[in-house]
């Protein structure tokens, strides 16, 4: 399985490239925008890994012209981690947005979870009790009504409604929350957080079951599963 890496940073591609080869995947190095249109053109690519700040294009102008190449997986990567530009890079329709620097093994659990979305081709509409989860528009609506999320309650509630059966830890999910922004977000914060979430999604936020408490372990998506 071929991946493309669209990144001008040599030492990153060439970290990246070890882990990912170790995963048996076949890696195409390209350092700028021009040439990754004509690998995408001639080569049979599964996923593209792409740099938002690349030497001749923006990364997401160069995200449409891959796009209308082939629709494939697409992961950024940036070092930026403004939360307005986490949010255009899902809004485009971006697979995943991870900011650098990144943890290796994240980033390829990132980059099968988006292949595995797309061998079953399930549809990128999620539904729970009375929220529906658009992931191609990264939005989130109650009762058919759009919900303002900030970039990290969006990526919160996403860990939970692509995950329905999965208990978190509240460690993972600060993990998590640490490798999408950068932001140092402890304990407290966290319950900050989900209380906010709570308060935007749950009929009645003291007693929650969108996103319930499970008792001395952390929290889980309601008794009922999403549904696609």
């Amino acid at each position: 399985m071929k991946i493309l890496m669209i990144e001008d940073d040599e030492a990153i591609r060439t970290g990246l490239k070890y882990y990912l080869e170790q995963e048996n995947f076949e890696v195409i190095e390209i350092d700028n925008g021009k040439d990754s249109l004509k690998v995408l053109t001639d080569e049979d690519i599964s996923i593209c890994l792409l740099d938002v700040n690349l030497p001749d294009i923006n990364g997401f102008d160069l995200f449409k012209k891959l796009k209308e190449i082939k629709d494939i997986p697409i992961i950024f990567l940036t070092a930026n981690d403004l939360e307005t530009s986490i949010v255009m890079g899902l809004d485009m329709g971006a697979d995943d947005y991870v900011t650098k620097p990144f943890r290796a093994r994240e980033l390829i659990s990132r980059i099968h979870n988006a292949l595995r979305k797309k061998r079953q081709g399930t549809t990128n509409i999620i539904h729970f009790k009375n929220i529906t989860v658009d992931l191609n528009g990264a939005r989130v609506l109650k009762d058919n009504k759009d919900v303002f999320l900030t970039a990290l309650e969006y990526k919160i509630v996403l860990t939970f409604f692509l995950n329905p059966n999965v208990i978190f830890t509240r460690e993972k999910i600060l993990a998590d929350i640490w490798d999408v922004n950068e932001e140092y977000v402890n304990d407290n914060t966290l319950t900050v957080y989900i209380k906010r979430i709570r308060e935007k999604l749950e009929k009645d936020p003291t007693n929650p079951e969108i996103i319930v408490t499970v008792r001395g372990i952390g929290y889980k998506l309601g008794e009922e599963n999403a549904k696609r």
